[in-house]
């Protein structure tokens, strides 16, 4: 079957374009987090959730807004609170009277049925309500009253979570961690983008994103990123770095076996080869390449991947340890240590 590299290369700047609107609209309201602002964006053009941890203040919650702002997209935020409860995100069937008397039961729309929806400090719900979101992410369907709803395509959840003040939060279960495509860790700002923010925020200005993507450009987008083609050995290669995550295991290096508890699901596998593919596209390319993956390595995985106790008691940061993971497993397997291993 012969390949039409032409069209495949126009296809391919068409995603660029779309990808380069949505970003330089996101550009006129947050300074800097280039790597945040590229993490997202692959989550939207994946479609996949994203989870953004960091301190008060440094524009996760504005981040997810302007995204909104650039897409023609319903757009819903949900504000996490101790008392929260899932018929507070879903919906619930209340009782209706009709015209002639007669009492029927209508399901009312929560906030959870919209295309973007906003869950602004997801830990500090309870678990109970935390999990009412599962089914929303993975299945894109609420079941209410033994009523399965669908929700409207494209469909995201773009969660945000601070870091430092535990009181009253309650860390997301790893099953629903795992649901996420990537987790986002938003750090501060420099002295030059800092200037810039004042400069924005402090004379009256009031930049705003234009919407220049549609719910049915992105479903395009999203199924040309899975045609992206990945080779034999570049698939290989994200086996196993997802497997170099599980201790005790024939592909995991040493330091895995010291401080990692528990290793990445196929999600993980899954995530890394999909985001690779946005990053081959961006690179004008339709083949991933090694050096994709590690560039998605971090977001992909962190969340997936469980440090034990002497990890915990020694401080040692899971990302410190990916990082030397990633550093011990080669592009090409080597076959025989595997075998002597296993």
């Amino acid at each position: 079957m012969a390949v039409d590299h032409a069209a495949m290369e126009a296809r391919a700047d068409e995603f660029r374009t779309a990808y380069s609107r949505v970003k330089t609209e996101i550009a006129k309201v947050i300074v800097g987090h280039d790597e945040i602002v590229h993490g997202v964006l692959t989550c939207l053009f994946v479609g996949g959730h994203a989870l953004l941890e960091g301190v008060p203040g440094l524009g996760k919650t504005l981040l997810v807004r302007t995204l909104a702002d650039a897409l023609s997209l319903d757009f819903n935020r949900i504000q996490f609170t101790p008392d929260l409860m899932p018929a507070d995100i879903l919906g619930t069937n209340i009782v209706m009277e009709s015209p002639d008397g007669r009492r029927m039961f209508e399901f009312q729309r929560g906030p959870i049925f919209s295309q973007i929806v906003l869950a602004d400090e997801i830990n500090r719900a309870t678990p109970k309500t935390q999990s009412a979101l599962l089914e929303a992410m993975q299945e894109h369907s609420v079941t209410v009253g033994g009523t399965i709803h669908k929700l409207k395509e494209p469909f995201f959840v773009m969660a945000t979570q601070n870091p430092i003040e535990q009181e009253g939060t309650y860390p997301l279960p790893e099953a629903q961690l795992d649901r996420f495509l990537f987790k986002l860790v938003v750090g501060y700002s420099s002295r030059d983008e800092i200037a810039m923010i004042l400069d924005r925020t402090t004379r009256g200005e009031k930049p705003h994103a234009s919407k220049v993507i549609d719910g049915e450009t992105l479903l395009t987008m999203q199924a040309l990123v899975r045609e992206v083609l990945i080779a034999p050995h570049v698939q290989d290669y994200a086996i196993r770095l997802g497997l170099a995550t599980h201790p005790d295991g024939p592909y995991a290096p040493a330091i895995t076996n010291q401080y990692i508890r528990w290793g990445s699901s196929p999600r993980g596998v899954q995530t890394l080869v999909l985001a690779a593919k946005v990053r081959a596209l961006l690179d004008g390319r339709f083949n991933v390449s090694f050096e994709d993956l590690r560039r998605v390595y971090l977001p992909a995985l962190r969340h997936r991947t469980l440090l034990n106790f002497e990890a915990q008691a020694e401080g040692v940061e899971c990302d410190e340890i990916l990082l030397k993971v990633l550093d011990a497993v080669p592009e090409k397997a080597d076959e025989k240590a595997v075998a002597k291993a296993g």
